[in-house]
């Protein structure tokens, strides 16, 4: 990950978390990046190895966003952490991870906001049934509306609640909550079908996690 792409992807992500927040950036071995924050600071230098049952090393090992409390036997401070891999062609490449002092109120905001046409609308999480990539943007379907976000769909993943969302394909996230019926599939290992109609693909790579995830 060259040093321009780090600096764009922590100016995005600067703009969703408080001030209270550090944010650390790696590849699959070592810490790349790291900005620290007045409330909590681990210390962390680029080309530090990356401890295992740290926040950055399990989203890395599962491949899969993570949110954890992670005990001070790791660093030395206890702390929250929030991490995404970031995927390349199936692969994780690297991880961005938020770290709090504490676990942060679910979600900096109940809406995600999608563009149609040349408006924005608000829409509430809980009304998404599902997010898509499409040509480097995140195309959002809910029961009413239908839009564009301008992060990416690993970029986006980061601020949605694991309860009630789970990533099931590179290319899909869908809202549990939405999820009419599962069906198995030779092609893509489950395929889902979604209140509104719509066939969601479950990949070979996502389907343990998928399966662990909803306990069957």
């Amino acid at each position: 990950m060259d040093p321009r792409s780090i600096e764009e992807l922590i100016e995005v992500i600067k703009e969703f978390f408080p001030d209270n927040t550090s944010i650390v950036v790696s590849d699959t071995k070592e810490y790349l990046y790291y900005q620290p924050s007045k409330k909590i600071d681990l210390k962390i230098k680029p080309g530090d190895a990356i401890p295992e049952g740290s926040a950055t090393h399990k989203a890395l090992d599962y491949g899969q966003k993570i949110n954890s409390f992670i005990e001070p036997d790791v660093f030395g401070v206890p702390y929250y952490g929030m991490s995404i891999p970031l995927m390349e062609e199936g692969e994780a490449k690297g991880a961005i991870t938020a770290i709090f002092p504490q676990k942060p109120s679910p979600f900096l905001t109940n809406y995600i906001t999608i563009k149609i046409d040349d408006c924005w609308y608000p829409v509430k999480h809980n009304e998404v049934i599902y997010l898509e990539t499409q040509l480097r943007k995140t195309f959002v379907k809910t029961m009413s509306k239908e839009g564009y976000h301008r992060l990416n769909l690993s970029d986006l993943e980061l601020f949605l609640s694991p309860d009630t969302f789970i990533r099931c394909h590179r290319s899909y996230i869908v809202n549990i909550d939405f999820i009419d019926e599962i069906q198995p599939d030779s092609h893509s290992t489950f395929l889902l079908i979604m209140k509104d109609g719509t066939r969601i693909p479950v990949s070979q790579r996502y389907a343990s996690y998928f399966r662990r995830s909803l306990g069957f």
